[in-house]
């Protein structure tokens, strides 16, 4: 797979000071995070905590209310000048989510278009790609997440776990530095949960910078660098899957895991 960055000792991902309301509830409430290329970041946190509404901060899908989110060395959403920052055109905020792709728990898929179709759309439409080289990508996409013989299948043909490879193959279509995945599994059935988790996996051997919000602690077990949990719009612990999952230091952290053991 290429497009993917090397190690370095600069992160990729600075969120500082990360705060969101909606009315009168404060979603995020002052967050401090890092991610370095090649990581894998997998935040856990009841619902409510503000992870999701942390992913699409980032992916500027919403707007902050304070603080600063850098993506490699641009302002996300926004751009400084002196010592205020100024929100940029609609134009210049589409081009940085084109180095960010996301899998969202709804797969999104258009269901007018075949598979092929809706993998290469953004590589074609947005990225200017020539549809021959689009394609080529496409099929070697499909081929990684298990689905080569499905290039010419409509959506409605597929299962749950199918079609949530599909999105993420289409979000890996245009060769992000970053992934998000928002709760990628929560809308399948259980026994289609594991293919799904399966592709992730090997997206994180292949060495694709991931944050990922689930509740899936097997994946945070074996795939994360660092397990990041959430919990009333702050991050209560931060640290390696043995220390946040094994030993755990935080009350709401423990109590948190208790109910899956």
């Amino acid at each position: 797979m290429t497009g993917y960055g090397d190690k370095t000792d600069s992160p990729l991902v600075v969120v500082r000071d990360v705060h969101k309301c909606y009315g009168d509830n404060e979603v995020l409430k002052g967050i401090n995070l890092e991610v370095y290329n090649r990581e894998v970041v997998v935040i856990l946190g009841p619902s409510g905590s503000g992870k999701s509404t942390l992913l699409r901060c980032i992916n500027h899908l919403e707007e902050m209310d304070r603080g600063s989110i850098m993506v490699g060395d641009e302002q996300i959403g926004y751009q400084l000048r002196g010592t205020h920052l100024h929100k940029l055109s609609s134009r210049a905020i589409a081009r940085q989510r084109s180095q960010i792709g996301m899998v969202f728990q709804q797969f999104n898929l258009y269901p007018h278009m075949t598979v092929l179709q809706n993998i290469i759309e953004a590589p074609i439409g947005v990225h200017r790609q020539s549809r021959a080289e689009a394609t080529q990508y496409a099929l070697e996409l499909l081929d990684r997440v298990g689905l080569s013989d499905k290039a010419d299948a409509y959506p409605r043909h597929l299962s749950g776990g199918q079609q949530q490879r599909v999105a993420i193959a289409r979000a890996l279509a245009i060769r992000p530095r970053l992934m998000l995945f928002d709760e990628p599994t929560s809308a399948l059935d259980p026994e289609l949960v594991g293919e799904v988790l399966a592709t992730m996996r090997d997206l994180a051997l292949q060495g694709l910078t991931m944050i990922v919000v689930t509740h899936e602690i097997s994946f945070a077990r074996e795939a994360a660098d660092r397990v990041v949990f959430m919990d009333q719009g702050y991050v209560i612990e931060s640290g390696t899957p043995q220390q946040v999952l094994v030993e755990p230091q935080h009350p709401r952290t423990q109590a948190f895991l208790g109910r899956f053991i």
